[in-house]
């Protein structure tokens, strides 16, 4: 089974709705998933509840781990493989530094998302570094891009995060369809199939099976400011 963690101190990056839709992607190309829930806020697990009520037919098994469940989280994880899981996707707290370091320890791959503003860069280069610190691939998500072709300021964060480590492809624009598939208990790849949003969530997927298969290109275990791995 492998391992996706979507981490980040700063919070409004968007966790929650990539983990939501990755996860229905996942399933979609063959992957039994799981997607857990490390959040207090729980928006992960309240999308599982919608999802159920929707009576969705597409299978996602969601499950929310609390606070003291996470010195044991590799123990889980392993008995998550032996129930024949092949994907575990994990949505976490933005602010506490121990279960992100916990988190990295035991995933294939981490994943930061960040906005294109000079805040969530700053924010999320520090995250990278715990993960760097953890031995851990990682790859920056430039999420919530604005749509309009050749955005300055997204080609900005893109360039600055760039020069930190890798960027993970395609960079992600702010799509009302992404939120309106977390309403309704959706991936978006189901809410609004052949979409933009669909194609870049699939495409994002694409690139993330690509690294966790060994086929991608780029060097994730990185870290550019810093020593190199």
């Amino acid at each position: 089974m492998r391992t996706i963690a979507f981490l980040t101190q700063k919070g409004g990056a968007g966790k929650t709705t990539l983990a939501a839709s990755l996860a229905v992607a996942a399933t979609g190309a063959g992957e039994r998933v799981i997607a857990l829930d490390l959040d207090p806020q729980a928006s992960l697990a309240c999308w599982g509840k919608r999802r159920e009520a929707a009576n969705v037919p597409s299978k996602v098994i969601i499950d929310q781990l609390e606070g003291e469940r996470l010195p044991r989280l590799r123990a889980f994880l392993e008995g998550l493989n032996d129930a024949g899981f092949t994907l575990a996707i994990l949505d976490t707290a933005g602010a506490d530094r121990v279960a992100a370091r916990l988190v990295a320890e035991t995933s294939d791959l981490c994943l930061l998302p960040a906005r294109p503003t000079h805040l969530d860069v700053e924010v999320t280069a520090a995250t990278f570094r715990a993960c760097y610190l953890a031995k851990r691939k990682a790859a920056f998500v430039l999420n919530q891009c604005p749509p309009a072709y050749r955005s300055s300021r997204a080609s900005d964060a893109a360039k600055d995060l760039s020069q930190l480590g890798v960027l993970a492809e395609p960079m992600l624009s702010a799509r009302i369809d992404f939120q309106d598939a977390i309403a309704a208990g959706l991936g978006v790849t189901e809410y609004a199939r052949g979409s933009r949003a669909a194609q870049e969530i699939e495409a994002f997927w694409g690139w993330i099976r690509a690294q966790l298969d060994g086929s991608g290109s780029e060097n994730l275990v990185h870290y550019r400011s810093g020593v190199a791995a």
